[in-house]
């Protein structure tokens, strides 16, 4: 009996201590409690430098505060990772409970939110809360102590208050840590995390200049050469100097079997291939200001891709984007170690290893992105040879490779004769395509035909190009329209 009492205690005490009713004499009955269900919804942006434990439990004391004597939470939903910004149905816990709350077996009556800045951004407590309105479901938040009326004009002003400061705490939070990242990486040229570059490697660089960070044991890093990938950098630099093109550079580095940045380090490179040295890769080396020791930021940004600028819900994922370089910032000072002068740095940039047209005019290519190689699936490249424009595929062999014995032979297509037999054809099928050239090349583009080739056969078949396809990656085969045998494509 005396454990049972000691197990029982605590639950005693913590009723006492929230029993807020002034005494009385006599029996007083506990004060009714309704028989609403919720689902509690709670959300934190990052479980790196929160504690998602904490977070949930003073969101989940805040909703409890808010329904108190009015029912109970039957269900939670707490999305970890995920920012404000990110509509409702992108979210995974976000989506399951507006799953659930469609579902004819649902378990809750209303969905109660810990604190509005955590779970809407904007105008996405309108569109959630008409959604949970559609199904009968009441939406509760602590800033209304209980369901938000839409049609109710002092909560349609609240909504629209608390969704401008939502949108203002992001704007202000990013306006702040921008400014503060540019003064950091300007003035004190501090090192704002990321992968080193090739050739560099990272070392302490002291305690953390915040006091509390310190106390916690955070240190700054900063960048030091590599004794290993440093040399090839260098080397790189002064090879370009010499002329040499990237193409050649990775040609010599793959032949003395240099290994790679993603070769090198495939810990924190698991995204790359590790197939080698390219063109690409070369030339990203060489347009780095960080090798002549100065710290750079702000060389590329994200690009959300939104059909509305400045709507999230409109995203179609993100890609990083380059921003101009006079938009970079770099230290006012050396801050490690110099792989390369400044001189010699603003001395590879100008040269030029790009074949020049010796007229120097433009060269027009009526069917570039429309020719595909038969024989690898993948996008012939735009050529100039013997003054006329064509069409060559290579079948993934690039200048920055050896050729490889056995290889299929490349394909070399003249745009003349490919415009030749697709006026003839179309010429007999339809009377919308005119003869013209570029109303031969307007037409397929508008009607999404794809020419598939091979030195003797071109095929006709319509298959929509989407942006963004790596060229390297074969394409299914189209859906056939016409075949045109006897093709010449000297």
């Amino acid at each position: 009996m005396g454990a049972t009492a000691r197990v029982n205690q605590p639950d005693l005490l913590a009723g006492w201590l929230h029993n807020t009713q002034p005494r009385v004499r006599g029996h007083r009955p506990p004060p009714t409690v309704g028989g609403l269900r919720f689902a509690f919804y709670g959300r934190i942006s990052t479980a790196d430098y929160q504690d998602a434990a904490s977070s949930r439990a003073w969101q989940l004391d805040s909703a409890h505060r808010t329904i108190t004597y009015q029912g109970k939470i039957v269900a939670e939903y707490f999305d970890i990772g995920c920012s404000r910004r990110v509509p409702w149905h992108a979210r995974p816990q976000a989506a399951a409970l507006l799953t659930a709350a469609t579902g004819q077996c649902r378990m809750f009556d209303a969905v109660i939110i810990g604190e509005y800045e955590r779970a809407f951004h904007g105008d996405q407590l309108t569109h959630v809360a008409a959604m949970l309105a559609a199904h009968e479901i009441q939406l509760w938040l602590p800033e209304t102590r209980g369901p938000i009326d839409l049609n109710d004009p002092t909560h349609q002003a609240l909504a629209m208050l608390l969704g401008h400061q939502s949108e203002r705490e992001v704007l202000r939070a990013r306006f702040r840590t921008t400014m503060a990242m540019r003064a950091q990486a300007r003035d004190q040229g501090r090192h704002l995390g990321g992968r080193p570059p090739y050739g560099y490697r990272l070392a302490d660089a002291g305690p953390h200049p915040n006091t509390a960070h310190a106390r916690w044991g955070r240190r700054l890093h900063r960048l030091e050469p590599d004794p290993i990938t440093a040399p090839h950098v260098q080397s790189i630099f002064a090879q370009r100097i010499a002329g040499t093109s990237a193409a050649g550079i990775a040609r010599t580095l793959n032949h003395l079997g240099v290994p790679s940045p993603s070769q090198y380090d495939r810990t924190r490179n698991p995204h790359r291939t590790a197939e080698g040295w390219t063109v690409r890769t070369v030339a990203e080396i060489l347009a780095n200001p960080r090798y002549t020791g100065r710290q750079v930021w702000n060389r590329q940004h994200t690009d959300h891709q939104e059909t509305e600028p400045g709507d999230r819900r409109t995203s179609r994922g993100s890609v990083r984007r380059w921003n101009p370089r006079d938009q970079w910032i770099l230290s006012t000072r050396l801050v490690h170690p110099p792989l390369v002068s400044e001189t010699d740095f603003v001395q590879a940039q100008t040269v030029n290893a790009v074949a020049t047209p010796e007229d120097g005019q433009p060269r027009r290519y009526l069917l570039t992105g429309l020719v595909i190689c038969r024989t690898c699936g993948r996008q012939a490249d735009a050529h100039w040879i013997h003054g006329r424009s064509g069409y060559r595929c290579r079948h993934g062999h690039t200048s920055a490779s050896p050729p490889q014995p056995g290889r299929p032979k490349p394909l070399y297509l003249r745009e003349d004769l490919l415009l030749a037999r697709i006026a003839r054809q179309l010429h007999d099928r339809t009377t919308e395509a005119d003869d013209g050239p570029r109303a031969i090349a307007a037409y397929l583009r508008a009607n999404q035909i794809t020419l598939t080739c091979d030195a003797d056969t071109i095929t006709l078949g319509r298959q929509p190009s989407p942006a963004g396809i790596p060229r390297q990656k074969q394409r299914p085969p189209p859906e056939p329209l016409e075949n045109m045998n006897g093709f010449g494509g000297g």
